[in-house]
């Protein structure tokens, strides 16, 4: 089967909006379309094949060549550190990284003062790079799910999290302090198949990149 391409692609949304793009370029999966359970779908008429799996293991997938290609937030990139090519922003699934803390602590903080914190993530290697670079020494409570309840019962006092529109962390009595970087869908390509089956996805990279590109005139 070393003459498909294997593409890993994270449950649920992603994966939709990841296969919209894909059809716009010729890559389809008839199999994907009847709702089914299944975990690897292929397209043998095309050679390819595709991996549901969590976006937090898309580029471990990459990386160890079960998958020659991926698609992923830049947040699990940063997190991770792979060694990854990655050729592409995808343009969707944007929010950003911040830092946030409770609306009456924000009245009187001044991060400029900052020098040892308690901070509650799900991204504990980007939170710490972040504030080592700001000097400030920071104790890292890893969770797995809701955030926005470290502060609510005292677990920390400050988070790093994903926002969108805000909304969650307004309906919890937080606000923004900082913004660690900005996320959007990416494009991994492994290494090794970039060289071994140079030409299909060197192929792929560049029609996504021109439907990519069309799309952003079009939005101007």
């Amino acid at each position: 089967m070393s003459d498909y391409i294997t593409f890993a692609l994270p449950k649920g949304r992603i994966m939709q909006d990841s296969m919209e793009l894909f059809a716009k370029i010729g890559i389809t999966c008839p199999e994907m379309e009847k709702g089914s359970r299944k975990l690897v779908f292929e397209n043998p008429e095309s050679k390819f094949r595709f991996m549901a799996v969590r976006a937090t293991d898309v580029p471990t997938y990459v990386e160890y060549g079960c998958a020659d290609l991926g698609v992923v937030g830049k947040d699990t990139l940063l997190e991770q550190g792979k060694d990854l090519y990655e050729p592409l922003d995808l343009k969707f699934g944007y929010c950003r990284m911040v830092v946030a803390e409770p609306k009456e602590l924000r009245r009187e903080d001044d991060p400029v003062n900052w020098s040892n914190i308690r901070v509650a993530t799900k991204y504990p290697n980007v939170t710490e790079r972040y504030f080592a670079a700001k000097g400030i020494q920071v104790e890292l409570i890893k969770l797995y799910g809701s955030i926005e309840l470290a502060p609510l019962v005292g677990l920390s006092e400050r988070i790093v999290d994903l926002v969108s529109t805000g909304a969650t962390l307004r309906e919890n009595g937080m606000v923004e302090v900082e913004t660690i970087a900005e996320i959007t869908t990416r494009l991994i390509v492994n290494r090794a198949s970039l060289k071994t089956k140079h030409q299909r996805i060197t192929r792929i990279i560049e029609g996504l990149e021109k439907v990519i590109g069309d799309q952003v005139k079009l939005s101007v």
